[in-house]
């Protein structure tokens, strides 16, 4: 027998009947593609708040410690003027008092913002009264929506005339 001839068949096995193939070796699944980043999926989002986002929150900011610090804060005497609620879309109480220098000298005139309206409403009932006026000077307040004068009344006590 040759190299090349072909064993012969076994018992009930067809000559015509090829051989089973080889078993394949085990497949493996393919890695999955690699994720994109938060940042690489979310870019138009992050934009978006960056460009609003952090100049709202820097002037917020500025507000916050506008309206909390305060430059100054003192005493003012004199008549007051008058007290009115001002504003379009932000209504705020602002008042005049004009205090007297001496005999002979012209009064000059305070102006203020009161934040409180139970303290408004008590300068109303006071106008034309002599009084003095507590008050703190917020200099970095940025908009005036929170008052048309960097002056705040914290405070009223009335003077004899």
């Amino acid at each position: 027998m040759n190299d090349f001839d072909s064993p012969a068949p076994g018992p009930g096995s067809d000559a015509n009947e090829p051989a089973p193939p080889p078993p394949a070796p085990p497949v493996t699944p393919a890695p999955p593609p690699p994720t994109r980043s938060f940042a690489r999926r979310n870019w138009g989002k992050l934009t978006f708040l960056m460009l609003l986002g952090i100049p709202l929150a820097g002037l917020a900011l500025w507000i916050v410690i506008g309206l909390n610090w305060s430059y100054s804060s003192g005493t003012r005497t004199g008549a007051l003027q008058k007290i009115s609620s001002k504003g379009w879309l932000c209504k705020t109480w602002e008042g005049t008092l004009y205090t007297s220098i001496g005999a002979g000298f012209r009064a000059d005139s305070f102006t203020f913002t009161v934040r409180n309206d139970s303290l408004a409403r008590m300068l109303g009932e006071l106008s034309g009264k002599r009084v003095a006026v507590e008050y703190d000077q917020h200099t970095l307040v940025p908009l005036s929506c929170f008052g048309d004068t960097e002056y705040f009344v914290t405070g009223v006590e009335v003077l004899p005339q």
